[in-house]
């Protein structure tokens, strides 16, 4: 799994590329509390190498907890910049600094 920053000059936006190698999978989204959590909000597309990729914009000087849903289950990334435990997921999520 990968995990691209590009800070734009023009905005206070970072462009945040999600990279993950699924070659079996159907279907990957990313949520986080950068969109609610929301399933069906940030779905990536599926390349011809098997590595979903996707880009979303977030604002800068923030942290956003995250998981990858990989066919129905939660999954970490491993280069996330830390973890933070979760009560409501019981279980830990990734921490996005940006």
């Amino acid at each position: 799994m990968a995990i691209t920053k590009q800070y734009l000059k023009s905005k206070p936006v970072c462009k945040v590329t999600f990279s993950v190698p699924a070659e079996d999978a159907s279907q990957v989204a990313v949520v986080g509390s950068f969109n609610e959590w929301n399933t069906e909000a940030v779905e990536l597309k599926k390349l011809k190498n098997g590595t979903f990729k996707g880009t979303v914009n977030l604002e800068k000087d923030n942290s956003y907890e995250f998981r990858y849903v990989v066919d129905g289950v939660y999954v970490n990334d491993d280069q996330a910049d830390a973890y933070v435990w979760n009560d409501y997921a019981a279980a830990e999520n990734g921490v996005l600094s940006l």
